[in-house]
């Protein structure tokens, strides 16, 4: 498997705000068929979407992915290889998770076809991530709970499961119509990258355990609450700063250092 390009990790990852599609990431998390690896990364390919991150894979790119590639070989030779979904959404401003399923309490839920220009225009400025879960078991609340967003294929509720290489032609896709469509602005703020909102809800649950407030054998729905409340909002980095002192106000009685 292709070791991880440490040019296309962390700050040195940086592209042209004219190529949003070379700052969209396509997440694959614990894929088990190699087939499915060619197949993603050929739906990539001929809708301009190159860089692939492959979660903790169960299969190797094989004979039998590269086949099902067809000429995106060379996305498969790129794919940057990650031990958790924390280290592929690393540097993301915005990430979806694509889903079939409902869940209680779901983060903002959103068609392809809306979610694309609001991908774009961010990607036009940071990396942004579709994530997709495995063949077998889908995404996990846990890791739903990282991602900002969630994607719902409109499809047949009586047979709602689609082909892991079709699901990223769908994105895709619609990614690709969006950006010929309609050509966008750079956003006006700076947002907060995934590390920077993941540290923020990690410090404010070890003050809210602290002050009293949350009971951790008792913790109910308050953390996912939260998880949803920020996914809606699209925290910039200046609110982080801010509630990371509310947090720090919290913890010391109120009072400002």
């Amino acid at each position: 498997m292709a070791e991880k390009n440490s040019e296309l990790m962390g700050s040195n990852f940086t592209l042209k705000p004219e190529k949003p599609l070379d700052n969209i990431r396509i997440v694959l998390l614990e894929t088990s068929h190699p087939g499915n690896l060619g197949a993603a990364a050929r739906a990539m390919k001929v809708m301009g979407l190159s860089r692939l991150y492959l979660v903790n894979p169960k299969c190797a790119i094989d004979d039998e992915a590269r086949a099902r590639a067809s000429g995106a070989v060379d996305v498969l030779d790129a794919a940057v290889i990650c031990a958790s979904l924390d280290e592929a959404l690393a540097d993301t401003v915005l990430s979806a998770a694509c889903t079939s399923r409902r869940r209680d309490l779901p983060h903002p839920a959103y068609t392809p076809r809306r979610a694309a220009p609001e991908l774009l225009s961010q990607a036009r400025s940071a990396p942004v991530a579709i994530v997709y879960g495995s063949e077998t078991f889908g995404l996990s609340n846990e890791q739903l709970g990282k991602c900002r967003w969630l994607l719902n294929i409109p499809s047949n509720p009586d047979y709602a499961s689609l082909n892991l290489g079709a699901a990223v032609q769908v994105v895709a896709y619609e990614l690709r119509c969006t950006l010929d469509d309609s050509p966008l602005d750079l956003p006006g703020f700076v947002p907060a990258s995934h590390e920077e909102v993941e540290g923020l809800v990690v410090a404010m649950e070890e003050t809210l355990v602290e002050i009293g407030f949350l009971d951790p054998r008792q913790p109910k729905r308050l953390m996912p609450r939260l998880r949803r409340f920020f996914a809606r909002a699209g925290l910039e980095k200046e609110e982080v700063a801010i509630w990371r002192g509310i947090v720090n106000a919290a913890k010391s009685g109120g009072r400002r250092d």
